[in-house]
């Protein structure tokens, strides 16, 4: 009875501060709606009449509530000067949280600042705050300007702060800035890192991979880890695929207390799937009920994904049916998969299929699910049914990814479809997406080894760099030998010299066609002077492969020409080497 009469009175309560809030709001637009540029509220106000009603709990869901900063503004200056203050309300540590929480979400960053110094509310755990604000907008420099202001403010006693500034470092990969900050914290031994501080550099070594380091902060810790702690080095150690070490982390844990939970299992068992060991994966699903800790979708997901990655189609669409008996509903994720398992196993149509009962399904398929189809068209030889699926995927709105695109280039190329893959090339970018340079490279590459086509490789090229590109080694080697090939000795030279003029070395195979063309049409010096301006340039590996390739060449004009080597044209002593 006693319980019934508490729930009533909670909900009623809860009603009559919704209404409260509505009430309140319904007046603050008015009034800014009137005053659009002001955000000071006159000496009396229609608000007045709530003035009674003000409470910490109150204050804070009104300001939580504002889309506009300035309404919230004109509130919170209202209710720091009541008049009259029936039950003495003042802002709490709570409401200029909120407030500040709101200000540097529209970046106004002097107005939260000018509204803490004038109530002298300027602490670390909201110093804590422009850190973090300042390090969304990658603005380190301002982030570690706060974090000094505080240690100012605060005698070096900061650990809000601190553990801001550490989250901006890691979260922006800036690592050895963290650890600075980190020793920092140790050397000056004002305050004593927490779990945050810990968990945070952990976080950080495991991200990058340093495992190692993140073994050494989490055997260092002087306080008692979390399990958010737990599960941070638990997933790095299985990212790396140390999952006997990852388990040796859960027996800790266990021994220490904590029960793992739906993260903690989730972790372990897609480390397993990913190593391949599938078994060991089952193992820690099943071991899941013994804590009470039912699987979840990305549990399932997980497992799912590690059968089709092994060719397990069937044992994975049996799990998926199991998932859904248990009363969870299967995801894209899921049969993103399963399209995935098809394509391993050589079941391409089955997978496209698949693709469409998704569709029918309501699923709505997104540019993975669509790649991985369009991705094993291109690998068997089937480009046309590839264009064809990411027409489709346009039609509902799906922007295909760059790398299905370069891989329709790539089968394209490789079945002699380059025409296509020109026409394709040029329609990228009126339908949003810009090529890469793998996108250009694969078509103009293909161009220099199609007689006759130079002009258009040309083209493409200054199409190229004209969005950001630059030329590398292997389409300078391409084009030499694209000119070469085509008779055009002079263009040749130009893009030989043009390479050295980069940087680059002509590969072996394209110098030899070049020396084949060159001496051909009896510019044999000036395949030797091309030659040493690009050992006196360039670091030539294996020059002596170099030499015996001019050499071959010379051997072989001499025995099919001897007459050419008498003659005033050229000077066979001063070509050998």
């Amino acid at each position: 009875m006693a319980m019934a009469a508490r729930t009533l009175a909670n909900s009623t309560q809860s009603s009559h501060s919704l209404s409260l809030v509505s009430s309140i709001n319904s007046i603050l637009q008015t009034l800014i709606y009137q005053n659009p540029n002001s955000s000071t509220p006159t000496s009396t106000s229609p608000l007045d009449q709530f003035s009674p009603h003000l409470n910490p709990n109150l204050v804070v869901e009104i300001i939580k509530s504002q889309s506009n900063p300035h309404s919230a503004i004109f509130f919170f200056r209202w209710a720091s000067n009541l008049n009259p203050n029936p039950n003495n309300y003042t802002h709490t540590q709570r409401c200029y949280s909120a407030m500040v929480d709101l200000l540097l979400s529209h970046s106004m960053f002097s107005t939260a600042v000018s509204l803490l110094e004038k109530s002298n509310n300027l602490r670390d755990f909201i110093i804590g705050k422009f850190i973090k604000a300042y390090g969304d907008r990658g603005d380190i420099r301002g982030a570690i300007h706060w974090l000094n202001r505080a240690k100012m403010i605060e005698s070096g006693r900061c650990l809000y702060s601190y553990n801001s500034i550490l989250g901006v470092t890691v979260r922006s990969n800036r690592i050895e800035l963290a650890r600075a900050f980190f020793d920092q914290i140790l050397k000056e031994g004002l305050v004593k890192p927490d779990v945050s501080t810990y968990t945070v550099m952990i976080r950080g070594y495991c991200k990058l991979g340093m495992i190692k380091d993140a073994l050494e902060v989490f055997d260092g810790m002087i306080c008692r880890p979390n399990i958010i702690t737990y599960n941070t080095i638990i997933s790095g150690l299985c990212k790396k695929g140390y999952m006997e070490d990852a388990r040796g982390i859960l027996d800790r844990m266990l021994s220490e207390g904590f029960s793992p939970d739906k993260v903690t299992f989730t972790t372990l068992v897609d480390g397993y799937c990913k190593k391949g060991e599938l078994e060991k994966a089952e193992n820690c699903m099943e071991e899941m009920g013994k804590f009470n800790c039912e699987p979840n979708v990305f549990t399932y997901n997980s497992l799912i994904d590690g059968f089709c990655l092994r060719g397990k189609i069937d044992e994975a669409k049996k799990l998926m049916t199991k998932m859904r008996l248990n009363g969870l509903k299967d995801d894209i994720a899921t049969h993103t998969s399963l399209l995935k398992g098809f394509c391993i196993v050589g079941r391409l149509d089955e997978a496209a299929k698949h693709l469409k009962e998704m569709v029918t399904l309501g699923l709505n398929p997104d540019a993975k699910s669509y790649g991985v189809i369009v991705n094993e068209y291109c690998k068997t030889g089937r480009p046309v049914e590839a264009i064809s699926l990411l027409d489709e995927m346009k039609l509902r709105g799906i922007n295909p990814s760059l790398s299905s695109y370069n891989a329709l280039f790539r089968a394209l190329t490789d079945s002699g479809e380059i025409n296509t893959a020109i026409v394709v090339l040029k329609k990228m970018p009126k339908m949003g997406l810009s090529p890469n340079f793998l996108s250009y490279s694969t078509v103009i590459c293909s161009l220099c080894r199609i007689g006759g086509r130079m002009r258009e490789a040309e083209e493409l090229v200054v199409e190229m760099i004209r969005r950001g590109h630059q030329v590398d080694a292997s389409m300078y080697n391409s084009m030499v030998k694209g000119y070469c090939e085509d008779g055009e000795s002079e263009m040749a030279i130009g893009m030989f010299h043009e390479m050295m003029e980069n940087g680059f070395v002509i590969n072996l195979e394209s110098f030899s066609v070049f020396v084949k063309e060159l001496c051909g049409k009896g510019k044999v010096k000036e395949v030797k002077k091309r030659f040493e301006e690009m050992c006196k340039r360039c670091d030539v590996p294996d020059v002596d492969s170099y030499r015996r390739i001019l050499n071959e060449h010379q051997c072989q004009l001499w025995a099919d020409f001897p007459e050419y080597w008498n003659s005033s044209l050229c000077n066979a002593d001063s070509f050998k080497y």
